[in-house]
């Protein structure tokens, strides 16, 4: 494959990540969607000459819950800017001994235990089936976990993200639960947001910054908020650093994606041409605009 792609990367910014610094030309900007009001304005920049959007999830100052996010708009805007990969950036809880807080997983996997969230820009009018067997970019997981061990940050490569509803905590029993499915870490953010990107054709990877044990541990209940607080801060700056690193590294001129994400769309759309609404379709014009045609005139 030639390279073609001048890769423009998104980082989708989790709490306590408000900002990345280093960024040069540095502009806050409101993108509008059909699908409405993304969390914030987004901020536009370069990094060691790589173009870079970023994306507080949660807005700055944090007053967008979980299930409140505008999923949908946040992906459309960033597609809409013209980002090619998205580096999401998430605080969770470890369902795992080994995954202390401090620690960084490079998450392959998800299950999707939330319910009250739009979770796809097709529908009624244009219907469309992605695959999300492998939900996560390998090439920017790749990208990721050298520049983790670059940096000595601790890091795990693989491992599984329950996406829960919130915004209330896990029970003990569901901690429990979670655990012998074999998951690794939990949070409340990272769904629909990679079903999502899968849908826009964007790479996708997560990084998930743990700050405590979720309620299983023995421990649970001696962590003070001020801890979890102490870690989240800590683990935002060491997020910062690791952006610096690995923009570089994938914000260089490169080929198609390996792994078929900027293609998923190639045999997704079911709806027969002629049978498409149009309004659907016009909103799907920065997401979809690549495989979806004017509906044909029939006599």
């Amino acid at each position: 494959m030639t390279a073609d792609i001048q890769p423009v990367i998104g980082i989708i910014g989790g709490s306590g990540l408000y900002d990345i610094e280093g960024l040069e030309d540095k502009v806050w900007r409101q993108v509008e969607t059909p699908w409405g009001t993304p969390s914030d304005a987004l901020l536009f920049g370069t990094l060691d000459g790589v173009r870079c959007v970023f994306l507080p999830r949660h807005g700055r100052g944090h007053p967008l819950s979980p299930t409140h996010l505008n999923y949908r708009a946040n992906i459309d805007a960033l597609k809409r800017s013209g980002v090619s990969d998205v580096i999401s950036l998430s605080a969770v809880g470890s369902l795992r001994a080994d995954l202390p807080p401090g620690h960084f997983v490079i998450v392959d996997q998800f299950i999707d235990r939330s319910f009250a969230r739009e979770k796809s820009f097709f529908g009624e009018g244009v219907v469309a089936h992605v695959s999300m067997a492998h939900p996560v970019c390998p090439r920017l997981g790749d990208a990721l976990e050298a520049s983790c061990r670059a940096l000595s940050l601790p890091v795990t490569r693989g491992g599984t993200y329950l996406v829960m509803e919130g915004p209330q905590f896990s029970t003990k029993a569901e901690s429990e639960l979670y655990r012998s499915w074999g998951c690794s870490v939990i949070g409340m953010t990272n769904m629909p947001e990679a079903k999502l990107a899968r849908e826009a054709e964007l790479c996708y990877a997560t990084v998930a910054m743990v700050t405590d044990y979720d309620c299983w541990h023995p421990d649970h209940d001696h962590v003070t908020v001020e801890a979890v607080v102490r870690v989240l801060l800590e683990n935002a700056d060491h997020a910062r650093a690791l952006v610096r690193n690995v923009v570089p590294e994938v914000g260089s001129e490169r080929a198609l994606c390996p792994g078929g994400c900027d293609r998923a769309l190639n045999n997704a759309v079911i709806t027969a041409a002629h049978m498409r609404d149009p309004a659907l379709v016009s909103k799907l014009d920065s997401v979809a605009g690549r495989v979806l045609q004017p509906p044909s005139t029939h006599a």
